[in-house]
């Protein structure tokens, strides 16, 4: 029985994981697999004794696989949250975690929603424009699971509305989506920039107030005819996002 709770990579063997120091390492007779998706019953389990984390790295991503553990642990914890999840208490404490969590996120969609607006800052004159470019990358980006910048802590809430302004820019009023880009380390952070600083010095005509064309402008363009924007799944913004 393994003592100590660790880390590991997937072997090609179903039986076997490998160890951060790459060594293969057989699973104990009597443990088994929890696969992810019940976030309650892995913590308990992973309390309960020393448990073997799977974890798989897909791009930039690190993914976990589930985790091994011993067998009656699963089960005996798994037995009681089945009991403990039968309880009426339970289910009301489960309705107000998500009604709060819904109120939460309500809250976080007006906050981001007046970041944006500020960091557009137009002049009176587009003050509907702004308002309206505010809404769409709101709707995109602040949705739980959207995968974009709005979602992370790791920057303050100014910074990541200045960011997705600039990733939903890049998708919505370029032809980023459709660029042969390079293979080659750095080029699509350098595409990025160069399109961020086009897209900031679009910015800049309707903060100053100057006539815009809607019928050239890319942005207007934008706002009439969305096109199907996927979400920018790096939670780190680039630098041609932010200002260094």
């Amino acid at each position: 029985m393994p003592e100590l709770s660790r880390d590991v990579r997937p072997h090609s063997n179903p039986r076997k994981v490998i160890s951060s120091e790459g060594l293969v390492l057989p699973i104990p007779e009597n443990w088994e697999l929890l696969e992810p998706g019940d976030a309650t019953l892995t913590r308990r389990v992973k309390a309960a004794g020393p448990t073997w984390t799977v974890k798989e790295k897909r791009g930039r991503r690190l993914i976990s696989l589930g985790i091994w553990a011993d067998k009656e642990h699963i089960e005996l914890n798994r037995l009681k949250l089945l009991v403990e999840r039968q309880k009426p208490e339970y289910k009301k404490r489960l309705i107000a975690g998500r009604e709060r969590r819904a109120e939460q996120e309500a809250t976080y969609a007006i906050e981001f929603h007046q970041e944006i607006l500020a960091f557009l800052n137009f002049h009176s004159s587009y003050r509907a424009l702004a308002d309206e470019m505010a809404a769409r990358i709101s709707q995109h980006a602040v949705p739980v699971g959207s995968g974009t910048v709005a979602r992370t802590k790791r920057i303050p809430i100014e910074k990541r509305a200045e960011a997705a302004t600039i990733a939903w820019m890049r998708h919505q009023t370029t032809d980023y989506d459709h660029m042969h880009v390079a293979r080659v380390k750095g080029e699509r952070r350098e595409v990025r920039r160069r399109l961020a600083a086009k897209s900031k010095a679009m910015l800049e005509s309707y903060r100053r107030g100057i006539d815009v064309n809607p019928q050239t402008c890319p942005l207007q363009k934008a706002l009439v005819n969305p096109r199907n924007q996927k979400s920018d799944t790096a939670l780190r913004p680039t630098q041609g996002d932010l200002p260094l």
